[in-house]
């Protein structure tokens, strides 16, 4: 879906979605029961994953002086999870923010400078355009955000808005 506005080469090349620092701890995705146990049976079975809402979260560790930690997904090649990549690293740099007490917005993150560079209409244009039976990106991330609220996250001064809706 996304490789209409950002190629997989670009992608794989930046990874920047894929790096923590310590203020972005916030950020880790939440990962499926299923997800987790698709890693424990198939990547590592020693993962470190802590239960969060309703999944798991990857157990992120800072050596000592690092102010950045990476993904324990993310080999050489990209990400080990594949096709089974947690929801919010699947429409990376779109996320949904709270922008006020009843009001959320579709959002794309500045870090990806490739999405960002791109013009706010066009991004508009393409979260907004139908994309299968579920519809469009943007019907597809507030359908999902109803059901696991905890990817909501705090709007960010400086995330362009792409679309709003009320709750």
């Amino acid at each position: 879906m996304l490789t209409e506005i950002l190629s997989r080469e670009a992608c794989a090349k930046c990874r920047v979605c894929c790096v923590f620092d310590k203020d972005d701890i916030w950020e880790i995705p939440v990962i499926s029961p299923e997800t987790a146990e698709y890693i424990k049976k198939n990547i590592d079975e020693n993962a470190e994953l802590e239960p969060y809402e309703d999944g798991y979260r990857f157990v992120m560790h800072f050596k000592d002086g690092d102010e950045l930690t990476y993904c324990p997904m993310l080999t050489e090649k990209g990400c080990a999870l594949g096709g089974n990549k947690p929801f919010d690293c699947r429409v990376w740099p779109f996320r949904v923010n709270r922008i006020s007490e009843n009001l959320l917005g579709i959002t794309v993150s500045p870090v990806c400078e490739t999405v960002s560079a791109l013009p706010v209409s066009k991004l508009s244009t393409f979260i907004n355009k139908r994309y299968n039976e579920q519809g469009s990106l943007a019907d597809i991330m507030l359908d999902y955000a109803k059901k696991h609220p905890y990817i909501i996250k705090p709007y960010i001064d400086g995330y362009p808005v792409l679309k709003i809706v009320k709750e």
